[in-house]
């Protein structure tokens, strides 16, 4: 009788933990978070990480045996000038955001890294609701930036080796978060992508070419951030020595960098790099042959990553000059333009209204010649390095407030999130809406199977299906292959075109 008694105890005491179970409170490695009901899905705000101490790689956080309320982003990391209302904190920068709808489930999960640079940013800048709703897991994060993030002071000691690329370390630190904790929260570990725009699409680049982010996920999206040239420690180092020497510092006494206020070390790293030749890439990650193996977009990644399905675009305008403003007569147009292009301007101006026939001298003269450029030629480099696919896009619907569309634009479209947008959307019509449906469910299909492709959708092959397609997101959602090609080549043999 006892017996049956027992156990009849164990099945009701597992019984009611289970109908007690709350899923605002997830149990991680170091310690249980709560979190908030934010437009449909469970958000987990400001996380913890990493622990970080200044110029050295992350470390494992201390864990906390309280439930910590996740319920507001963290801290900025510190940068330059700040932002109205913006706390910063240079201990506390490493933590991350998630949005779930179910932690009980098994779903793709997409890890946002922002733009600003290496050098300005935050995760509240993107929130991740909208993609959540459509049943993927989505991971915001904070990282080290700036000077903080990538001062080369390998020069000075083995110490400081990792100096250069501890705000990418930072990154790969939060990925293996994902690996240990993310089930939790409903995501699965074996389906990450990684996605970031601007800056953040440099990241996703660096990553891809990082051994220590070997495995930790499974597919890339880099939105208008094609950057080429990462720092080397030839120029890095230089950059290094460069604000030691501002700050009097010698090798002799090198660790009382370690406590120089934030603005004073920032001031230092302004005036060196002011100082150097050669330095254009600023702090930025550099490929040291470790931690970075291979410069990314040159045009591929190393070659561990070369079967990591991609996606790479960029908007119509980007950060441009705006001509939208006034009349421009085609003279002017060929003065504007012949600078650049020289005995070609005929040729490109021939070439422009041969990809867009419906096109304007405006239009022509307010298009992006950069991000476009190091996107195609990133697609071609890594279409021809082989291994998994690799997609095109050009984002092109220009905002009714100014007919621009701008870098960072797309955005809301592809987070599925336009209604928290009034100045870039100021009016949701029904193809607005539409283009929002098309461009976040493709984002939603990469995530679960590394294609966009589903139904409903227009196709969208890959470069190693058709001849240089791209997908324009405009109004009219439309496929076009190799419609700009003879543009690209006048840009590349008069401008580079690669950033």
């Amino acid at each position: 009788m006892k017996r049956i008694y027992y156990l009849f105890a164990i099945v009701f005491s597992l019984a009611a933990c289970a109908c007690n179970s709350d899923p605002m409170v997830v149990k991680t490695t170091k310690g249980k978070v709560q979190g908030v009901i934010e437009e449909g899905t469970i958000a987990f705000k400001g996380i913890p990480y990493a622990k970080i101490e200044r110029f050295m790689p992350p470390m494992e956080t201390d864990p906390w045996d309280t439930v910590m309320v996740c319920d507001k982003y963290g801290p900025y990391a510190m940068q330059a000038g700040g932002f109205p209302g913006a706390v910063m904190s240079e201990e506390n920068t490493c933590t991350l955001n998630v949005w779930t709808k179910d932690t009980k489930s098994k779903k793709p999960v997409m890890l946002w890294i922002h733009g600003g640079g290496y050098a300005t940013g935050h995760s509240s800048w993107n929130p991740g609701y909208g993609l959540a709703q459509k049943d993927v897991v989505f991971v915001s994060l904070n990282h080290r930036l700036n000077i903080l993030g990538y001062l080369d002071l390998s020069s000075f000691g083995e110490k400081y080796k990792y100096s250069g690329n501890v705000g990418e370390l930072d990154i790969v630190a939060a990925l293996e978060w994902i690996r240990d904790n993310i089930k939790r929260f409903g995501g699965d570990p074996n389906n990450v992508t990684i996605m970031g725009h601007s800056g953040g699409g440099g990241k996703v680049g660096s990553i891809m070419c990082m051994p220590s982010a070997r495995g930790l996920f499974h597919k890339a999206i880099v939105y208008s951030g094609v950057i080429v040239g990462t720092n080397t420690t030839a120029t890095s180092s230089k950059l290094g020595e460069a604000v030691v020497k501002e700050l009097g510092l010698t090798a002799a006494d090198i660790d009382k960098i370690q406590t120089v206020p934030y603005d004073v070390l920032n001031d230092a790293g302004r005036r060196a790099t002011a100082g150097l030749q050669g330095i254009s890439g600023g702090f930025a990650p550099t490929m040291d042959g470790e931690v970075i193996v291979s410069q990314p977009f040159t045009p591929g990644f190393a070659d561990f990553s070369k079967n990591i399905p991609i996606i790479i675009g960029s908007t119509l305008n980007e950060m441009g000059a705006n001509f939208y403003n006034r009349e421009v007569t085609l003279d002017e147009a060929k003065a504007i333009l012949a600078p650049t292009f020289g005995d070609d301007t005929d040729a490109f101006i021939e070439a422009y209204f041969q990809a867009w026939p419906d096109g304007s001298l405006q239009d022509m003269l307010s298009q992006d010649r950069i991000f476009r450029h190091s996107s195609v030629v990133s697609c071609r480099g890594i279409n021809a390095q082989g291994g998994a696919p690799v997609w095109n896009y050009l984002f092109a619907w220009q905002k009714p407030t100014d007919n621009y569309s701008a870098h960072g634009d797309e955005l809301p479209f592809f987070f599925n999130a336009i209604e928290a947008e009034k100045r870039k959307v100021p009016e949701i019509t029904p193809e607005v809406a539409h283009m929002r449906d098309v461009m976040s469910d493709y984002w939603v299909n990469f995530a679960y199977t590394g294609n966009p492709n589903g139904e409903g959708l227009p196709v969208w092959h890959s470069f190693a299906e058709a001849d240089e397609p791209c997908m324009i997101f405009d109004d009219k959602i439309e496929e076009r292959q190799a419609f700009d090609k003879r543009m690209q080549e006048l840009i590349h043999n008069h401008q580079g075109g690669r950033r």
